[in-house]
């Protein structure tokens, strides 16, 4: 299907008064949607035969200030608690991962005191799996992340103790 076929089909759909049609043919995949804000009607023009590209993680929306101080003012005790604790944060946008394959150990559990330079995870980015190390000695408090969840970039992942 050449570009003019399309666009005569687009005007062909506008003057109908439909509001979708959905044209498949062997190689080519078409959607025309009419009634949108500025009366243009849209396409989305895609061949079958294309591989889908993976979409990026989206960030989740901030709170306004305004909604996040009522939260606060309810657990100040826990704020208190966790203000002591050092937090360790993912350095890079992955997946997180406690062990280092399915059949070995967790690299660190709560409780365990851990050294500076001891590895605490791994975040796989891309096929490449990064260690992450801890910057502080003490002992783990608190793991923020479950197993094979995905990470953003400054993403709380461990709390330590380090008196």
């Amino acid at each position: 299907m050449d570009l003019k076929e399309i666009q005569n089909l687009i005007k062909f759909v506008a003057k109908s008064g439909a509001s979708e049609v959905k044209l498949e043919m062997d190689d080519v995949k078409i959607t025309i949607r009419t009634g949108s804000d500025n009366d243009a009607p849209a396409v989305q023009y895609a061949p079958i035969a294309a591989p889908q590209m993976a979409q990026a993680p989206v960030a989740p929306v901030a709170e306004t200030p305004a909604a996040a101080e009522p939260a606060k003012a309810e657990t100040p005790a826990a704020a208190d608690d966790t203000s002591k604790y050092i937090t360790i944060k993912s350095p890079i946008i992955g997946t997180f991962y406690r062990k280092p394959s399915p059949d070995k150990p967790l690299f660190v559990e709560v409780g365990q005191t851990i050294a500076e330079g001891d590895v605490l995870c791994v975040i796989e980015a891309m096929k490449l799996f990064n260690e992450i190390e801890s910057e502080v000695s003490g002992k783990i408090v608190k793991v923020l992340v479950d197993d094979a969840s995905p990470v953003e970039f400054d993403q709380p992942l461990f709390l330590v103790d380090p008196s």
